[in-house]
């Protein structure tokens, strides 16, 4: 029998989230319920679950809390051992098939009504995705089902036993390359058999890990793997895994012994794939570069930034981001790079002590709003991370920084505190800052794009750093840069609106992942498309066909927003309509990051 959950939906979630944020553990505890007034049920596909098994739930998940230390303590350990047993005992106890737990209102009735006290000891201070299911690869409790909905072994006699073959960061690496592999649950378990088999002696588990997922990644194309008989996948598995370790260690190693291979009616060999793509060359490098750069890259979006800064002489040891489409775009387009998907403010730099000392921190980073509106709930996400991102240059101590946000940061009084600040903390590590706002439009971006920049240098290269000037060339037109693309389906219309979109963009608008969907920005954004023959209520599938009316105003594609950005053309980017314009609409022109990065790495050279 499966059972239906309540769900509390997200008019109702959000207010209590922001509420429970302000309460304590013990304070908490006397808000948990069975039920609550707005809760609701979906209509079919099982029996609602009755308020005794809820308590039940509520018990077992607590009486492991308490083993682990709640309601005071914590640690790493024994959040690692909670995770675990609260895995196996939420897929195994709670007669929940995959279509209910996909629900994020599920898991928000878990977090905020049945479990907020256990929820909020788990993460004190929690982004919303840990506890409003808006990210459920991430949730203090929706993620560990789905880890065990995909390791689950029915006939074994611990079904639950490989959890414990890799840790959260390993799976977060499989869920960020989720739409190729972390949703086949034959893989992954394929995966984790052969995983637990290997030597790594002299080896970081880690790297060899996310080695073998982009070898796998480049495969996926290819290799239909749930078709894929599970002993001859396992011996595929074993042969991409041992590529991984030979290149680890620098080459082949003369004592591994090859796998046998079964016999060919078993086998669809995936791995002879995998070798016809090579290893990745490193992709948009600027060729008359003297020296490159080390880079750390937080809040990378959809690669904007660190694509720029590619160009610009600064190849990535890491990148992050909290959302697993914007890493699954960087691992689409640059296999090479290490991506891994976590919010700035849970990582440490013992995760990644190869960051210590990179040339530089970088990062687009939420747009945060003046001191006078902090109060307001919605904003305190963007200020942590604000405070995370300063806090991670400090410690990391590279030789340049550079952040990107609103132009308010950068030239209104009203954060005057805030620049004062952040001045300060980097002061006390070495640093000397400088601000400017820059428009994409006078770096070849067919976008007026203004843009607030911080850079800070260690002081032996402060004095060799100088912003960088215009570039002096005419901006591109929206006609001219977005032309061929509405003439690609025999739009009539195509010459007429060339000549009407005779100048740059309005300020591409991502909107907040808190409301809306995908179109081009508020009323005003909206009627300064209109001026250029734009619809921007909403976005296209694909460019005007033969039958649109020639006087008629086309929405844009994703892929022309794209184009407005300066991204390559060959960018692609993962997810659904409205999570690729997001990832577009909020990312850094890659021109402009060109242009501020040459300048820092000119200051690196001196």
């Amino acid at each position: 029998m499966s059972f239906l959950y309540p769900r509390l939906l997200a008019e109702q979630a959000g207010p209590l989230f922001d509420e429970y944020g302000k309460l304590t553990v013990a304070e908490l505890s006397q808000r948990v319920a069975l039920t609550h007034e707005s809760s609701v049920y979906v209509a079919t596909g099982g029996d609602r679950v009755p308020p005794d098994r809820l308590r039940e739930l509520r018990e077992g998940v607590l009486d492991l809390a308490k083993r682990a230390g709640f309601p005071e303590e914590s640690d790493r350990t024994r959040n690692a051992d909670f995770d675990l047993q609260v895995a196996a005992m939420l897929h195994g106890e709670m007669g929940m098939v995959p279509a209910e737990a996909a629900s994020r209102d599920v898991w928000a009735f878990l977090a905020l009504i049945l479990l907020p006290d256990v929820a909020f000891w788990r993460y004190p201070s929690p982004p919303k995705d840990r506890i409003l299911g808006t990210d459920l690869t991430r949730h203090v409790f929706g993620r560990l089902w789905w880890r065990a909905q995909l390791v689950r072994s029915p006939g074994e006699p611990e079904p639950y036993e490989a959890l414990k073959i890799l840790g959260e960061a390993a799976f977060d690496q499989i869920y960020a390359r989720r739409a190729a592999l972390g949703g086949s649950p034959h893989l992954v378990r394929a995966i984790l058999r052969v995983w637990k088999d290997l030597d790594f002696r002299g080896l970081n588990e880690r790297d060899t890990l996310r080695d073998f997922l982009k070898r796998l990644l480049r495969l996926a194309p290819f290799v239909m793997f749930d078709g894929v008989d599970e002993r001859a996948l396992v011996f595929e598995l074993r042969a991409v895994a041992q590529e991984s370790i030979d290149a680890q260690r620098g080459g082949p190693s003369p004592s591994s012994t090859p796998p046998v291979e079964p016999s060919r009616s078993q086998s669809s060999s995936p791995v002879r794939a995998s070798r016809i793509g090579g290893n990745a060359r490193r992709a948009g490098a600027d060729p008359d570069t003297e020296r490159r750069f080390r880079s750390l890259e937080i809040c990378a979006g959809a690669g904007g930034q660190a694509l720029g800064l590619e160009r610009a002489g600064f190849d990535p040891v890491l990148l992050m981001d909290s959302k697993a489409d914007a890493c699954f775009t960087i691992d689409r387009n640059r296999p090479h790079w290490d991506v891994v998907c976590i919010d700035v403010v849970d990582f440490r730099v013992d995760m990644r002590p190869d960051v210590l000392g990179v040339d530089l921190v970088s990062g687009g980073l939420p747009r945060v709003k003046s001191p006078a509106t902090v109060a307001r709930a919605e904003d305190t996400t963007e200020r942590m991370v604000l405070r995370a991102a300063i806090s991670l240059a400090c410690e990391v101590k590279p030789k340049a920084v550079l952040f990107e946000n609103v132009p308010d940061l950068v030239e209104s009084p009203e954060f005057e505190s805030d620049r004062a600040w952040i001045e300060g903390e980097l002061s006390r590590v070495g640093f000397r800052s400088t601000w400017k706002v820059l428009n994409a439009a006078d770096f070849g971006v067919p976008q007026n794009r203004s843009s607030g920049f911080l850079v800070a240098l260690q002081v032996p290269y402060f004095a060799a750093f100088a912003w960088p000037l215009p570039s002096g060339d005419p901006t591109p037109t929206v006609g001219q840069v977005l032309g061929t693309s509405m003439s690609s389906r025999g739009w009539p219309g195509a010459e007429q609106w060339v000549r009407l979109a005779d100048r740059a963009a309005p300020a591409l608008v991502g909107g907040s992942d808190r409301r809306g969907g995908a179109d081009l920005g508020p009323t005003g954004s909206k009627k300064a498309w209109a001026a250029l023959g734009v619809n921007g209520n909403s976005l296209a599938d694909e460019p005007p066909g033969a039958d649109f009316p020639a006087g008629d105003h086309p929405k844009l594609t994703v892929e022309q927003a794209a184009m407005i950005q300066a991204f390559p053309a060959d960018w692609e980017f993962a997810g659904g309509k409205t999570s690729r314009y997001r990832q577009v609409g909020h990312a850094m022109p890659p021109p402009l990051a060109t242009a501020v990065g040459h300048a820092v790495a000119t200051a690196l050279r001196s």
